[in-house]
């Protein structure tokens, strides 16, 4: 210290500077200075005559001439024209890519114009209720119709009503649509359709839940901000424990309460139980007249304002008894229906509920052998999991258990399939695993002479020119793992003009599906914009499976209810099953 030097004499100094010396040196091994964090890359720029290109090269592709950008999480060229070998990677009308290269240079590239659709009544009034809620000063709005009524369409001319009357008050100049995965489908459907019903003179960007992360650090290193955001399958932030709930709230202002923008939720199942809703939190929070941080910890709010919700081994849970159900959802529709404008729309699909019946497979004695040999097996290993309390043991003897269930089954599904096609109906086929079920029945179709479109494994397949060789008929079968935001109905309006095949669709469920949420959602993957498709469930015949696939089809419907599913279903489930002890994630399929 300075004092000290100054009364020392030279010899304590050099002692003093030896021990400094030695201390720093020690210092220095046992703890290391931080690193100084590497300042952020400046933001490209043109010179005149140039043009920033921001591009959407896939992983790993070869990009001559571009420079990745960390802060804007892509690829940047920047020239006076986009070099041929960088063409491909061009990004296409309200992509990301697009939304970032726009804000970057003075002059927005212009958009070709789409094919115009006319929308349908539905669509209309249903724009006409959120624009209201908005004008009354909401903000956010949960659109529950059921799949196929017409959210995507209902969602782009109420963001240009929104539009039109803030802009005097808080004028709306960019807007943020986060879409279901795969990206190779739903982006482009959520672009045709911007396109098709008109932007507005708008700033679109469309991306992913799974590339929120990308739009989070982009607004860090612009500084840019969205007035108007869609979350289309809004019920894939209903766990707050993930990184996806994190970019979400970066993205939505869902901590703000200020300078938030409007937020349009989008989902026709928003959640199995109350307290998968904290992106209903800023509503909630504003019926109620109280803080939005008191909102953060959504279970302690709902205990507070008399829910029948309590801690239980992993986290909080719902109560099983049925009037508390339903008093809970009633309390929650309240809060969403009472507002004026109300904050809920929820129609119901006009052309009628999906029919969905169990389709029993009789097992040879070798299958049901091999069935009840890995059964017993099942409850051995879930037995010790649980007398251990090895969370990670019993998911996966549940995960084993599912997977070669199914591939038991796997060639009574084939069979029930070719004759479907032999009787001139076009086959969906939801499965969960890709090796157990999914490709041993795409291999065996393709065997017996079947063409199969395949959705699932990453990568695999170019997933929209797999899903137009079903529309098209070209492929009769699909074969597909993803829940949600892809159309595979009959008579559907494609690119470029066509019109998907009028052939009639029918699905099959290959395994039962645990989680209410995602059989609703692939239920609706055909039977939607009025084309009835009915669909079925596979299980071995006097096996658990039945007794599953019944719970399933039972509390199916129930899913339908705006503002919480009810959850006895899957406590059903998992007491069949011997997992009652594991967390319901462990059943919904949310983690697999």
């Amino acid at each position: 210290m300075p004092g000290r030097r100054r009364r020392s004499t030279s010899s304590t100094r050099s002692t003093s500077a030896t021990r400094s010396a030695a201390s720093t040196t020690t210092r220095a091994r046992t703890r290391p200075a931080p690193k100084r964090a590497p300042a952020a890359a400046a933001l490209p720029t043109a010179r005149a005559g140039e043009r920033v290109w921001v591009l959407a090269v896939p992983f790993r592709a070869p990009a001559p001439g571009a420079t990745w950008h960390a802060g804007l999480s892509a690829h940047v060229y920047v020239g006076p024209s986009l070099p041929a070998a960088l063409a491909p990677y061009d990004p296409g009308p309200y992509t990301f890519e697009r939304f970032v290269e726009d804000e970057l240079n003075a002059t927005p590239r212009p958009v070709p114009p789409g094919r115009p659709m006319t929308p349908r009544a539905e669509q209309l009034t249903g724009a006409q209720v959120v624009a209201a809620h908005a004008a009354a000063g909401g903000r956010m709005f949960l659109l529950g119709d059921d799949p196929g009524v017409g959210k995507t369409g209902t969602a782009v001319l109420a963001v240009q009503q929104i539009a039109a009357q803030r802009a005097e008050q808080r004028p709306v100049r960019t807007v943020l649509v986060v879409a279901d995965r795969p990206a190779a489908i739903t982006v482009p459907h959520w672009t045709r359709s911007i396109a098709a019903f008109g932007d507005g003179g708008l700033r679109w960007c469309v991306t992913t839940w799974d590339r929120l992360g990308k739009v989070a650090g982009m607004l860090k290193a612009t500084g840019t901000r969205f007035d108007v955001v869609v979350a289309d399958e809004a019920h894939m932030v209903r766990h707050t424990t993930t990184q996806r709930w994190k970019h979400w709230r970066s993205v939505s202002g869902a901590g703000r309460v200020k300078d938030a923008p409007f937020v349009l939720l989008a989902t026709a199942t928003p959640a199995h139980t109350p307290l998968e809703l904290p992106y209903l939190a800023p509503h909630f929070a504003a019926v109620h007249g109280e803080p939005l941080k008191d909102w953060t910890d959504l279970p302690g709010r709902l205990a507070a304002h008399g829910f029948h919700v309590e801690r239980a081994r992993y986290g909080w849970a719902w109560t099983e008894d049925a009037d508390e159900r339903r008093a809970d959802l009633a309390t929650l529709r309240r809060w969403l229906t009472d507002t004026d404008p109300p904050a809920t729309l929820h129609r119901p699909a006009p052309w009628g509920p999906v029919s969905v019946t169990g389709t029993a497979v009789e097992l040879t004695p070798a299958e049901r052998a091999q069935y009840e040999a890995e059964w017993s097996e099942f409850r051995a290993e879930m037995q010790l999991a649980r007398r251990k309390r090895e969370t990670a043991r019993g998911r996966a003897a549940l995960l084993r258990f599912r997977q070669k269930a199914g591939l038991i089954r796997a060639a009574a599904t084939v069979d029930w399939v070719t004759a479907q096609v032999e009787a001139d109906r076009q086959v969906a086929v939801s499965v969960e695993f890709v090796e157990t079920a999914a490709d041993p029945i795409r291999e065996a179709l393709l065997d017996g002479g079947i063409a199969v479109a395949g959705i699932y494994g990453r990568d695999r397949f170019d997933v929209e020119a797999e899903r137009l060789r079903f529309q098209t008929g070209e492929a009769p079968v699909c074969v597909f793992t993803v829940t949600s935001s892809i159309s595979l109905h009959a008579g559907e309006l494609l690119p470029g003009g066509l019109t998907a095949s009028t052939t009639p669709r029918v699905g099959l469920f290959h395994q039962p599906r645990f989680s209410g949420i995602a059989a609703r959602q692939v239920t609706g993957r055909t039977h939607r914009d009025h084309q009835v498709s009915p669909w079925r469930v596979a299980f071995a015949a006097d096996t658990v499976e039945e007794d599953v696939a019944r719970v399933m089809v039972e509390r199916l419907a129930v899913t339908g209810s705006t503002a919480g599913g009810d959850t006895a279903g899957l406590q059903q489930i998992a007491e069949l099953l011997e997992a009652d002890w594991l967390p319901a994630t462990s059943l919904t399929g949310s983690d697999w």
